[in-house]
């Protein structure tokens, strides 16, 4: 049967963590694994900085360039000693391609070259994983995402066309399953019929296990990870967090949802629609059992909080006292998709309508601007967002100590609090 294996930026961040993730892979000798890699360590961070240097200040482009050549090479030298390995040249070519891409003024979108530059990062690091799992004897295959995830021209959040992927996964890779015991890919990453490169949101390589099993209709999906599972809490804001063995796809995809970071919110959709389980195990101690996410009766033992930061509220009213209706919901609704800002929680009453956001000022301020083109706009910055899942009073006063309550909303089973430091 064939697993699909996801490795992510800290379990092959420098050349033991890559030598660590081989170690793992030689455990599964008997199964086909699919394995999909992220950029290694902060690479994806030094990318973006890359970019904005591309757009904005050019002065700083090749000092980040050479930064994250060097860091790459560093860690292939390590890890092969013979100077004349292929993988030496291959990721040369590759830093050639990344060099291609901002060596002319930009000619497109921030958002198209973006995906074209920060896209790289997974090639850099699949090129290295996979010609070490070679080297340590693995029958590894290397593939390039792009010709089988198959994407619109949504540049930074590609829309998958999951019956064409699926078409290519099953005329493209599937028979090379039958050659190669592993094959490892990219995460994060897609192409479009233009052939240029999409990415599929920020820590997107979840996702893109989920594609792929769904593709082939894999046994499993495993996500290795630095912490031991699915944890009720996230370990740096919580000291005395648990870690919760069972989850159902419902209560995976709402806590994804709300912001918790284990998990990338489309991950669990392609798995449900096939009843493939989902497993968050560790990369530290590969043998314990984790977390499984399935079709099950279970739901959370016990509360969960998911905590984020740096966000704003953002109330907007009619400049005429009018009523908040439909009307002016789809006008607003309209202007949030057009400049790509998501809505973590909103609240309305009569005449205004309240909204939280992440702070992306590159998103959020050319869409307060044309807000206010018709309406009164007041906003706070600089908030958390705290969601409860399966909460009771006292886990709500637990996480206000200290904190003004700005907004606050209650369902069956979740709240979601938007507070502010008073200390």
């Amino acid at each position: 049967m064939l697993k699909v294996f996801k490795f992510g930026g800290a379990s092959v961040k420098d050349a033991a963590a890559v030598k660590n993730a081989a170690s793992i892979i030689k455990q599964f000798t008997k199964d086909n694994l699919l394995i999909v890699v992220s950029a290694m360590g902060k690479t994806t961070n030094n990318l973006e900085r890359l970019v904005n240097a591309y757009f904005f200040d050019k002065g700083t482009m090749q000092e980040i360039f050479d930064e994250l050549k060097t860091f790459h090479f560093d860690i292939v030298s390590a890890l092969f000693k013979d100077k004349s390995s292929a993988i030496y040249a291959q990721l040369e070519n590759d830093f050639v391609e990344l060099l291609w891409a901002i060596e002319d003024e930009p000619s497109s979108t921030y958002n198209h070259h973006y995906d074209q530059i920060v896209g790289m990062g997974e090639i850099f690091s699949s090129r290295i994983v996979s010609a070490y799992f070679n080297e340590d004897g693995s029958d590894c295959l290397w593939l390039d995402a792009r010709g089988i995830i198959q994407t619109d021209n949504t540049y930074r959040e590609g829309n998958v066309d999951f019956e064409l992927t699926q078409q290519l996964a099953e005329k493209d890779l599937l028979p090379l399953l039958k050659q190669h015991k592993v094959i490892l890919t990219q995460g994060f990453i897609g192409g479009t019929s233009e052939n240029f490169t999409t990415t599929l949101g920020r820590e997107g390589s979840d996702y893109t296990a989920a594609i792929l099993a769904y593709s082939t209709n894999a046994e499993s999906v495993t996500i290795w990870k630095d912490v031991p599972g699915v944890l009720n809490a996230d370990p740096k804001w919580f000291s005395n967090t648990q870690k919760i063995d069972e989850l159902t796809y419902q209560d995976a995809i709402e806590l994804a949802y709300y912001g918790a970071t284990v998990i990338h919110p489309k991950t669990i959709k392609p798995l449900q629609n096939k009843n493939i389980p989902l497993y968050v195990k560790s990369f530290i101690e590969s043998v314990a059992e984790g977390t499984v996410i399935k079709d099950s009766n279970k739901h959370l033992p016990i509360p969960s909080f998911i905590f984020k930061v740096h966000q704003m509220l953002i109330t907007i009213s009619p400049r005429d006292f009018s009523f908040i209706a439909e009307e002016n919901l789809s006008k607003i609704f309209a202007l949030f998709h057009q400049h790509q800002v998501k809505i973590n929680v909103m609240q309305l009453s009569a005449i205004s309508f309240s909204v939280c956001v992440d702070m992306d000022n590159k998103k959020i301020q050319p869409l307060i601007q044309t807000l206010q083109n018709d309406y009164k706009v007041l906003y706070n910055d600089e908030l958390e967002l705290v969601t409860i899942r399966y909460y009771d009073q006292s886990t709500i006063e637990r996480v206000c100590v200290d904190k003004e309550v700005l907004l606050e909303q209650k369902s069956r089973y979740t709240v979601q609090l938007v507070v502010r430091n008073t200390n």
